[in-house]
């Protein structure tokens, strides 16, 4: 339809008024200020099944994304973190709360391109590779740079230190409940200052459970299921189909359709919380049918291939939950000696 408008247009003999010119029929396409001036600049749209790419949309919540230039509003630098599919293979980035935030602070470790409110609806987050990339994917070169790598050394005495063990710190240190609580206010107003623990022990217990959280946030669909109860309807047919989930009131169980209720969710599930909502809370509203209110597109999350995909991801992201539950509660009391 871009296409079609634009090829209209130019016959037309570019008429000023695009928006007085062009079908403004939401169900066909969507309009916006930065799509109206690439259209007035004729560039043109064109089709790359090299450009389909699994995006985190939402807090385990993947997406199919078209990345293309035109198509989408406001890449940003994104096709320098993840440029091809290839990247997303070596590459990790800290998503983050940006400035002015509403919603509870947010950190989370994410393997690809993520959306702009990744935590948050009304939020914006920052986004902090480990790589950076020329748009065609050559050139990488490490986004920790070697005077941050050599002051790290310097202050903790060990020349073993890598820039993914400063990663991993800086992910770590995001999590701590002392931190949050004690710079809150600076972290409403600028993007995160981070500090010296004491000693060069407590920088690599940082470290490691930095590591830790990054690999079970990243692989969450590698993670054990945890053993809730699947109490299935008398009567009903076998259906793993998701129309939309729903908790009971007490949190314990999910109604997952008129067949199937998942019992025996810990509540301490609900304590990992990324924004407003738990992680569970994320999956629930993500994995719904719903169709948009202009377009009239359906976005249906069930799967054909992998019917029980919900199911298991329901299991595993309580999995994650209690266990990074559990790693930051075991980090080390934050003891500030000074800032990096």
């Amino acid at each position: 339809v871009y296409n079609l408008e634009l090829d209209r247009w130019r016959r037309a003999g570019k008429p000023k008024n695009v928006m007085g010119f062009v079908t403004n029929d939401e169900k066909r396409i969507k309009w916006s200020s930065l799509l109206v001036d690439k259209f007035k600049r004729s560039n043109y749209a064109t089709f790359d099944a090299s450009k389909i790419r699994e995006s985190m949309y939402r807090p385990f919540a993947k997406t199919f994304l078209y990345f293309d230039k035109v198509l989408i509003d406001a890449p940003t630098l994104q096709g320098y973190f993840f440029p091809t599919t290839q990247q997303e293979s070596e590459n990790l980035t800290i998503y983050l709360s940006d400035k002015g935030w509403r919603s509870p602070f947010s950190v989370l470790v994410v393997k690809g391109i993520s959306d702009l409110h990744l935590c948050a609806s009304t939020d914006a987050f920052q986004s902090f590779p480990f790589y950076t990339y020329n748009e065609d994917g050559t050139n990488r070169r490490e986004n920790i740079t070697d005077w941050a790598l050599a002051k790290f050394r310097e202050h903790y005495s060990d020349s073993s230190i890598t820039k993914w063990d400063i990663f991993h710190y800086v992910y770590a240190v995001l999590h701590h409940p002392v931190y949050r609580e004690r710079y809150a206010a600076n972290l409403k107003r600028e993007l995160p200052r981070i500090p010296f623990v004491v000693d060069a022990k407590t920088f690599r217990a940082f470290a490691d459970a930095g590591a830790q959280l990054a690999e079970i946030h990243i692989h969450y669909e590698q993670q054990t299921e945890y053993p809730l109860e699947k109490i299935e309807q008398a009567n009903v047919a076998l259906n793993w189909r998701v129309e939309k989930m729903r908790l009971s009131k007490d949190k314990r169980a999910l109604v997952y359709n008129e067949f199937l209720t998942l019992s025996g969710i810990p509540l301490e599930t609900f304590e990992y919380r990324l924004g407003n909502r738990s992680a569970l809370e994320w999956v629930i509203d993500q994995y719904r049918v719903t169709t948009d209110s202009r377009s009239r597109i359906t976005n249906d999350p069930n799967r054909a291939d992998d019917p029980t995909y919900i199911v298991r991801l329901i299991g595993q992201v309580i999995t994650v939950s209690l266990e990074t539950i559990q790693i930051v509660r075991s980090l080390p009391h934050l003891e500030i000696e000074s800032k990096s």
